[in-house]
């Protein structure tokens, strides 16, 4: 892959992660999501703001912009898929994360927690038993504590153990193990709630701001 393809795939991969969905969602609702609950820029924080339904829109959306960005790596570079993709879907988890045209609107640097973004890349790059296992993980998760972000945890950790097995025993390409950086980077964002979720301070699915 040369240098101008790579370069490409992540300006157009950042900056479409950076669309701000939930900021913008919530604005036709006359609120500032930076300003109420957790201050995330995401579908939870929506959620609990205006309700499932607006959440779910914003899941969806910050979803197809890790899918997009995926297709259009590949589409540019049809000859190198794998690490089209592993760019791709780490330049649009980074600009989900830290939104440049988030950071514009506020003034300082804003962004999500990167799940509903990793999870569409990693719909179009994990194996289907493994996508299956761990949306069945976050479900359960969900469904018996109510913890989104401990979900989200759980299914991040469990995906990039996965993937990291199938690398070392020669299933997967070994340029997956960049991907493992998306899994970083949604541990990091989620510090906060990591330690909410130790001091019994998290809050649950329903739980309205």
């Amino acid at each position: 892959m040369d240098l101008v393809s790579v370069v490409l795939i992540i300006v157009a991969g950042y900056l479409i992660g950076s669309f701000p969905t939930a900021y913008l969602v919530a604005r036709t609702r006359g609120v500032d999501i930076f300003t109420v609950g957790s201050g995330n820029m995401g579908a939870t924080n929506v959620t609990r703001a205006l309700g499932w339904r607006y959440g779910l829109l914003v899941w969806a959306w910050d979803g197809i912009k890790g899918v997009v960005v995926v297709l259009l790596a590949r589409a540019l570079v049809p000859d190198d898929r794998a690490a089209a993709s592993v760019i791709g879907a780490v330049a649009v988890v980074a600009g989900h994360n830290w939104s440049f045209l988030a950071t514009i609107i506020t003034g300082s640097i804003r962004g999500g927690k990167g799940a509903a973004t990793a999870m569409g890349t990693f719909l179009l790059l994990a194996p289907t038993f493994i996508v299956a296992l761990t949306l069945g993980l976050a479900a359960a998760v969900i469904l018996l504590t109510r913890f989104v972000s401990l979900a989200v945890l759980t299914a991040v950790a469990a995906g990039a153990v996965a993937i990291l097995i199938m690398v070392i025993v020669g299933s997967l390409d070994p340029v997956y193990t960049v991907y493992l950086l998306v899994a970083y980077m949604i541990f990091w964002r989620h510090r906060s709630n990591i330690y909410s979720l130790i001091q019994g301070r998290e809050r649950r699915l329903g739980e309205r701001v």
